[in-house]
């Protein structure tokens, strides 16, 4: 019932993603610019701390031989933005439209799909970008753009998945934005985005390692270093995991969205 109901809603859901891009940057000076300057400008303080005050370094690209630490950031970067701006919008897209939620009959998943769908707007807009600075540094990545599309399709459906279980509890527990967002932290600083993996393998247990790979934004941040930064395939193992986590995310969120939807209303 949930997916049909949401294939009924296409033109709401355009209309609301529309809305999410509008209402993101209006009356900002840079408006869409602001899209690109933050994670440049993260982009610039993890560049000068990880790379030449704590001297990490990665790889060059294999085979690609690229060996420029900004550009192997951004890669990393750029995926955990999209991640964790998702998630965290996604968890108080109901709480946002309160008023709507409790007036009018839609799909209440659309509010998530929205908010998710108009960062993903965004993502690409970046990813654009990214290609082109790998265009110039010698990185002939066009025709792997294809796997990348495919990546990405995987990583909006773990993230919306995310955001359909943290937007229906936040509407019963209004602490879950605070706990959030000290585990983001401590998750961001547990995948390999400002350091290389190979840094861990080097130096962690094996009990560490495991836990490493068991944690699916690894998988996704060394699934488009592959792609764009060494250009390579990711391994079929690889792939796998990324599908079985887009696909339990997606299903135990519309799940729990299911179960706690019809309080929603009262509760807002």
């Amino acid at each position: 019932m949930q997916v049909k109901d949401l294939a009924s809603s296409r033109e709401l859901l355009w209309n609301l993603t529309l809305r999410e891009l509008r209402g993101r940057y209006k009356r900002t000076a840079l408006g869409f610019g602001w899209s690109l300057l933050n994670p440049l400008a993260t982009m610039l303080v993890f560049t000068f701390v990880f790379r030449y005050v704590l001297k990490v370094t990665p790889p060059p690209g294999d085979p690609s031989g690229l060996d420029v630490f900004a550009v192997w950031l951004l890669c990393g970067v750029l995926v955990w933005s999209f991640f964790s701006g998702g998630s965290s919008s996604a968890m108080g897209s109901l709480l946002a439209n309160a008023g709507l939620v409790k007036k009018v009959y839609f799909p209440r998943e659309t509010l998530v799909f929205a908010t998710v769908g108009s960062l993903l707007i965004t993502h690409l807009i970046e990813l654009g970008l990214l290609t082109v600075v790998l265009l110039i540094f010698g990185n002939m990545v066009l025709p792997w753009l294809p796997v990348l599309a495919l990546i990405v399709v995987l990583l909006t459906a773990f993230t919306t998945g995310v955001g359909l279980v943290l937007a229906s509890l936040n509407v019963y527990f209004r602490d879950l934005g605070h706990l959030w967002g000290i585990l983001v932290l401590m998750w961001f600083y547990a995948t390999p985005v400002v350091y290389p993996m190979s840094l861990v393998e080097q130096n962690a247990s094996s009990f560490v390692l495991d836990i490493y790979q068991l944690n699916p934004m690894t998988n996704f941040v060394e699934a488009v270093r592959d792609v764009m930064y060494d250009l390579r395939m990711p391994s079929l193992g690889t792939f796998a995991n990324l599908t079985v986590s887009a696909a339990v995310s997606m299903a135990l969120g519309l799940w729990v969205f299911a179960k706690l939807s019809p309080r929603f209303a009262e509760e807002l």
